[in-house]
């Protein structure tokens, strides 16, 4: 039994894959000497390929977002015609009879045992360069190896860290469960996970030298718990855990075209919080009533290419026309911290990234790449006129930088109507997760048609630790009561004012933290969409009245464990079937 961070909720027992083997999984068969000659075309075939590409995408961000950031994509036109690079995978192809995926791995391994013994931070970065020139080369051979044909599922998914770019991948496997060695609570794996409804765990040490392709794995994605191999009688309790949580699950499903409101009567909005089009019919399947929170930044991360105008234009169509009453909040591009894209600069080379160049700055940076977000989105928005279509912008700190930003809207409505493109007013909001922006949001109500309170973010940068660090991460607790008082005064501020607010952080699908919000008056909730089912069964359970009450009682605890320990003895009161899906 190894122990990481409970990321997603749920049980689920199924075969382990390594990551790196679906990713990246050469065919060792040697070759015949009759098929020399082809695999060395194959590979330089793959390899002008990959150049092409290069040359596309520096073109591309070049004239889209600038020099200097289209650089990257020089330097891995360079590692491509480096002669130590393609000697290697021509002589292991000739002499050693290596198919061209099986040497590029070779090649990929010992450019990481050379890399790993170093301390410089500069050299490791060009670590990260070579993988992705080897992958980019890879995805252009033939005979790749297909990972579903090796393992059959379910699949529990074993990696270090899932990246946004690998998730694409995802929907070709039968997944049931995911362990990552990194990460947290909202890592990319665990809003995937979450957002698939997947038991997950985070954060469990030196897990792929205790794991292999083929092992019987255990995810107890509530416990924070990951067996490898267990014994029959493990086996048989687990097995029956996960009856009891899939039961409950497609119990919950049943509730989709009910209202969702309070025992009292009071009603709520429950939204979902996507990265795609999968996600936003599942919102709809699990009877979400819009899209609180559609993460675009996805597009950018899982793109081989700089997204333009036109290509977006069409992704956030195709979003809010299978989105629930066509109903969404579009956030625009919420890079760096840990979402970094090569074209818009260096930003992960940042001592802090979390606090520095990211979002709405680094948005400012690039106008013209900004630009051509905002106009997408419009014109996305303007194809529904009968939905309801929301822009939202992330980390804003400043009133200065909301009338900037209202501004840049202005511009781009001039500019499509000036194309004769017709356009449709959205309604603008702010993500609120910096502090400066919470103590003085009353000063930016008048700015704003509605808020959304980004708890994922707001809660580090409270608790002045980053959530991906396992030294401090244990900090960066949702019910902690400063944090608590921060939300109350947000949501109470909202309300007096009578500014839309709801909370779209993970928090909002957390039966717990669901109770204080309700309590504190909040309404409106976005969450991952598999969450839906149960929030809505939960809100049915108790009236605002009784929500009030706990909330009272909290405010006067001054430890999270006072608070955590309540809220659980709530949670078994009022809906003690749904503890299962709360995780601890």
């Amino acid at each position: 039994m190894r122990r990481g961070i409970a990321v997603s909720p749920g049980v689920a027992i199924g075969t382990a894959y390594v990551i790196h083997e679906i990713f990246v999984n050469p065919d060792t068969k040697r070759l015949e000497d009759t098929e020399i000659t082809a695999e060395l075309a194959s590979y330089e075939t793959a390899r002008d390929k990959a150049t092409a590409d290069l040359r596309a995408l520096e073109k591309k961000v070049d004239a889209q977002v600038g020099h200097d950031e289209a650089t990257i994509f020089a330097v891995h036109q360079q590692i491509l015609r480096d002669p130590a690079f393609t000697n290697k995978i021509r002589n292991w192809i000739v002499e050693e009879k290596m198919n061209a995926g099986a040497a590029l791995h070779r090649l990929l391994g010992e450019y990481t045992a050379i890399f790993s013994k170093t301390k410089d931070a500069y050299l490791r970065e060009k670590l990260d360069d070579i993988r992705d020139v080897i992958i980019r080369v890879s995805s252009h051979l033939k005979h790749s190896k297909s990972a579903d044909k090796m393992v059959e599922g379910p699949l529990i998914l074993v990696a270090d860290e899932l990246l946004p770019s690998q998730a694409v991948a995802l929907g070709d496997f039968d997944v049931h469960g995911i362990v990552t060695q990194a990460g947290s609570q909202t890592s990319h794996a665990a809003i995937i996970a979450r957002s698939r409804g997947i038991p997950a765990v985070s954060g469990v040490k030196n897990m792929l030298r205790k794991v292999k392709t083929g092992d019987t794995i255990v995810v107890d994605g509530r416990a924070g718990c990951v067996e490898v191999n267990p014994n029959a009688e493990s086996l048989a309790a687990f097995r029956k855990l996960e009856r009891e949580f899939f039961d409950l699950r497609d119990q919950l499903a049943t509730n989709r075209d009910e209202k969702a409101q309070t025992k009292c009567g009071t009603e709520l909005r429950l939204e979902a919080n996507i990265n795609g089009v999968s996600d936003a019919k599942a919102a709809a399947a699990m009877g979400a009533s819009g899209i609180g929170l559609y993460r675009t930044e996805y597009l950018y991360l899982t793109h081989s290419d700089l997204p333009d105008e036109d290509e977006q234009y069409e992704v956030y169509r195709d979003i809010i026309a299978a989105s629930p009453n066509h109903n969404v909040t579009i956030r625009t591009l919420d890079i760096g911290g840990d979402k970094t894209v090569a074209y818009l600069g260096h930003d992960h080379k940042e001592a802090n990234p979390f606090m520095g160049w990211r979002s709405i700055r680094l948005s400012f940076e690039h106008p013209e790449f900004f630009n051509t977000q905002i106009r997408a989105i419009v014109r996305a928005a303007s194809e529904f006129p009968q939905g309801t279509a929301r822009i939202m912008f992330p980390m804003v700190t400043t009133v200065e930088e909301l009338r900037k930003l209202r501004s840049m809207i202005r511009k781009a409505y001039k500019t499509l109507t000036a194309r004769d493109i017709k356009v449709k007013e959205l309604l603008f909001g702010m993500m609120l997760e910096v502090p400066a922006a919470a103590i003085s949001i009353d000063t930016m109500l008048d700015l704003v048609d509605f808020v959304s309170i980004g708890s994922n973010d707001l809660v580090q940068y409270l608790m002045a630790a980053d959530r991906d660090n396992p030294k401090v991460s244990h900090l960066c607790q949702p019910l902690a009561p400063p944090v608590l008082r921060v939300l109350k005064h947000v949501i109470t501020a909202c309300n007096e004012s009578r500014t839309p607010v709801t909370v779209c952080g993970e928090m909002a699908g957390k039966p717990k933290a669901f109770l204080l919000l309700l309590g504190m008056g909040l309404r409106r909730f976005s969450m991952s969409p598999a969450f839906v089912p149960s929030i809505k069964q939960l809100a049915s359970q108790i009236s605002i009245e009784e929500a009030e009450s706990i909330v009272a009682t909290v405010m006067k605890f001054k430890t999270t464990a006072q608070v955590k320990k309540y809220m659980t003895r709530q949670i078994e009161q009022v809906a003690p079937n749904l503890a299962i899906l709360d995780s601890n």
